[in-house]
């Protein structure tokens, strides 16, 4: 059962990085409506969204809410009313580091058409601050080689090398560039 139409509490989100999206757009934590103001259509600019139903959306909305450790984050353009960029912290708790807490950002996307307003680089700079409220002792991204340096200006440090094993069938379609 879904405890509000807010995936999180607005009160986990800061206020400083919420003032520098622009006029008639707002950051605010996934509602549950957002399925009618086109977050799967924003979501398909980063990846294949697939054939998600309503009910598909409310039953992975209520799961992640459920969980509490996911914060999804959108920018809604308040006169389209529509979601124009979208990002997410996963929490994760480990036993290291005295059960310390780790953030893994994912899924940042910006919509076709509003690139240059600042919106991936904002949102990013929320789910730190959200990261950095929920205890995690450091945030940790993958990222194609191209995007390095755009995580690099929104603070982040290239680590390491990203690893992937697909389940059979599901592997992403290689691209033709």
């Amino acid at each position: 059962m879904v405890l509000s139409n807010s995936l999180f509490d607005s009160n986990v989100l800061g206020s400083s990085v919420a003032s520098m999206i622009p006029e008639n757009h707002k950051i605010r934590p996934l509602e549950l409506t957002d399925y009618h103001k086109g977050y799967l259509e924003c979501l398909s600019n980063l990846t294949v969204v697939g054939d998600v139903t309503e009910q598909m959306f409310g039953e992975s909305f209520e799961e992640m809410q459920r969980t509490g450790c996911y914060f999804v984050v959108v920018v809604e353009d308040l006169a389209l009313k529509k979601i124009v960029a979208s990002g997410t912290l996963l929490v994760e708790q480990k036993i290291l580091r005295g059960c310390g807490r780790v953030g893994h950002i994912e899924d940042i996307v910006v919509a076709k058409g509003q690139q240059g307003k600042r919106f991936g680089f904002t949102i990013v700079k929320q789910l730190q601050h959200i990261a950095n409220a929920t205890g995690c002792y450091k945030s940790i991204l993958d990222c194609d080689a191209a995007n390095a340096s755009f995580y690099e200006k929104c603070g982040m440090e290239n680590k390491g090398v990203q690893m992937a094993m697909y389940a059979p069938g599901t592997a992403p379609k290689k691209s033709s560039l």
